[in-house]
């Protein structure tokens, strides 16, 4: 396995998260480090140990060494941040949620075969162990067939009309910062609905302040989730089926254990894994395997359902009637 090397194009908080758990992942090279600013871009790379640093995105597109950037700027930023990348030949590990709408990421998928370049949302959670034995879980049949899943992700935060969170220009709302979670888990299990019916409260800004979605698929099956910023929910998950039920405790998205009941038998299964660092090791132990294997994506996070994902986000935000 060849050492990869690694930048960053982004200097807030996701990214140090993203540095330090780089850092500590065997394998890898932090070559490089762009911000808005040399002084932001350097003094980062003096925390984590990068090489080097740049003053803006296009000097790091055009003249790093760096075999994959990890893309962690505002999410109305992506598209062009990508697109930037893989014009200038480097393999990508964008954050979520990966682009605003289908059409832009429709034209960055494009872009990376042309290019014969690695792309790949930064979705850490169906990198994450926990997760990976829930779908074990329920392929293997022991809940049976799936019937309902219930998940949330709603965090109080207040209102601060400077945060990305509540700015339309830099794609904030609850779904794409929030929802993304919920709705790829169901998707994971279930696939595409057959319907979608949701509602929002759009704020004063034009985002959505909270969310209400419900995906049906048939023969009774459904799922139903709330985002938002308004109100503090538990944030857990439940996935039930006619045989038992899986719980995801408490930040679902990201928990160290998972249980499972078997209700034929009353039997009752743990599986705890706490990070080796701080989660974000498992997508980039991920990107690694794929560059070394010669892989243009990722099968944990495949292009095409992302794609399906972001159409269920459009679709979300056509009934509402928001518009980036």
């Amino acid at each position: 396995m060849k050492t990869i090397k690694w930048g960053i194009i982004g200097t807030g908080k996701i990214a140090h998260q993203f540095a330090a758990a780089l850092k500590g992942t065997e394998g890898c090279e932090l070559t490089a480090v762009a911000s808005r600013t040399l002084e932001k871009a350097e003094k980062f790379a003096k925390q984590y140990g990068f090489s080097n640093a740049y003053g803006s995105y296009r000097d790091f597109a055009e003249n790093s060494d760096a075999d994959v950037v990890y893309i962690a700027t505002p999410m109305a930023s992506h598209y062009g941040d990508a697109v930037l990348c893989l014009e200038n030949g480097k393999n990508v590990l964008c954050e979520k949620t990966v682009t605003l709408d289908t059409e832009q990421f429709a034209e960055i998928i494009a872009l990376a075969k042309e290019k014969n370049l690695f792309f790949m949302e930064a979705m850490w959670m169906k990198c994450r162990p926990v997760y990976l034995k829930v779908l074990e879980w329920i392929k293997s049949g022991k809940i049976g067939n799936v019937r309902y899943i219930k998940a949330d992700f709603s965090n109080y935060i207040p209102y601060d009309s400077n945060d990305r969170l509540f700015r339309l220009d830099c794609g904030g709302g609850a779904l794409l910062d929030l929802g993304v979670y919920p709705i790829t888990l169901t998707h994971a299990i279930l696939g595409m609905p057959g319907e979608i019916v949701s509602d929002a409260y759009l704020g004063k800004d034009g985002v959505d302040l909270h969310n209400t979605i419900t995906m049906r698929y048939k023969d009774g099956i459904f799922s139903s989730m709330d985002n938002g910023f308004e109100i503090q929910l538990s944030n857990n998950a439940i996935i039930s089926g006619d045989d038992g039920y899986i719980t995801l405790g408490r930040w679902f998205h990201c928990t160290n254990e998972a249980e499972l009941f078997n209700r034929a038998d009353g039997t009752v299964e743990k599986f705890v894994c706490e990070p080796l660092i701080n989660g974000y090791e498992y997508e980039i132990m991920e990107v690694n395997r794929c560059l070394n294997e010669g892989l243009k994506e990722s099968p944990l996070v495949p292009v095409n359902e992302t794609m399906e994902i972001l159409g269920i986000m459009d679709e979300c935000r056509k009934q509402w009637g928001l518009e980036f």
